[in-house]
């Protein structure tokens, strides 16, 4: 198997190459804009530099290294972003997905596109693969378009949705919900926490797991992969806090209607992963564990 990653600088990307690196069958070809800011750890992992907004270069790269697989994790995924940058949030998310469709159907490669849970309402969950769409922001939509580009594709394809990513990474900007809530507390900061959004949070290393046991059995259709506890932003920062010791008074619980973002969010998601733990054996940590090795990973660091 020859497996290509795009966007392999970025959260999932990077525990993608971690683990795939060590796949003795798997031929692994690393992509994403710009430098590759794994070089350091895994100089033996192949880098290819490349724009999934470049129709040529997307073409250039697929006929060079002929993947059997494409696991595409690159995308816009700053809700608020996308929705005050609707033009670079459809170009990245939906225009690039055209391309690679395009471009895989030329060479005959399994595509495995990761979509997210914003692509439903929010007015009920956990969710199951056949849940009716329904996004309430535009980077719902253009996360549903992409999928929509996806599913008449003429090569082998695997849309895998996923909920709340958080993990650490190396060089990488972004925080999440564990990381924040820590930081946070461990500074004195009070911080604002919602309780009344529902998620199953997902730790990055279980959600590159899932696409590696997706693209190993050429599994094909639709997969929910997150993890199993429905828990709001506020239950997970009291779980957080615990772990660490931290000061819970620092938590101020509220709703979602205190802050006044630009996109509008779902109130209620996450998944039910019968059939990800069904078909593709898929078994992720419990959140607890989740910070537990987060802990371990950046506290080492």
């Amino acid at each position: 198997m020859k497996l290509l990653i795009t966007g392999s600088n970025g959260l999932l990307g990077q525990k993608l190459v971690a683990l795939l690196r060590r796949q003795p069958l798997v031929q692994l070809v690393a992509t994403s804009r710009g430098a590759n800011k794994l070089a350091e750890l895994y100089p033996e992992v192949r880098f290819v530099s490349l724009d999934v907004t470049d129709r040529a270069q997307v073409e250039r790269v697929l006929a060079q290294e002929k993947p059997t697989h494409l696991v595409h994790t690159a995308a816009m995924t700053q809700v608020d972003e996308c929705e005050l940058n609707q033009e670079a949030c459809w170009l990245q998310n939906v225009t690039a997905v055209e391309y690679l469709v395009a471009a895989c159907e030329q060479q005959g490669t399994h595509l495995l596109h990761l979509s997210t849970d914003f692509i439903f309402s929010g007015e009920e969950g956990p969710l199951t693969e056949d849940a009716t769409p329904a996004p309430v922001n535009f980077y719902g939509e253009s996360k549903l378009a992409a999928e929509r580009v996806v599913q008449v594709c003429r090569v082998p394809w695997t849309i895998l949705r996923t909920v709340l990513v958080y993990g650490a990474a190396h060089d990488y900007g972004r925080t999440n919900i564990v990381l924040w809530v820590r930081d946070s507390l461990r500074a004195g900061q009070k911080i604002n926490v919602v309780d009344d959004q529902l998620r199953t949070p997902t730790l990055a290393e279980d959600l590159a797991q899932g696409c590696w046991l997706a693209a190993q059995r050429n599994a094909t259709g639709i997969y929910h992969l997150s993890g199993r506890e429905l828990l709001t932003p506020y239950q997970m920062a009291l779980q957080v806090a615990d772990f660490f010791q931290l000061d819970k008074s620092l938590l101020v619980r509220v709703d979602a209607s205190t802050f006044s973002q630009p996109a509008k969010r779902p109130a209620r998601t996450g998944f039910i992963i019968t059939k990800a733990e069904r078909e593709l054996s898929y078994q992720p940590h419990s959140f607890q564990e989740g910070i537990a090795l987060l802990a371990r990973q950046t506290e080492a660091a």
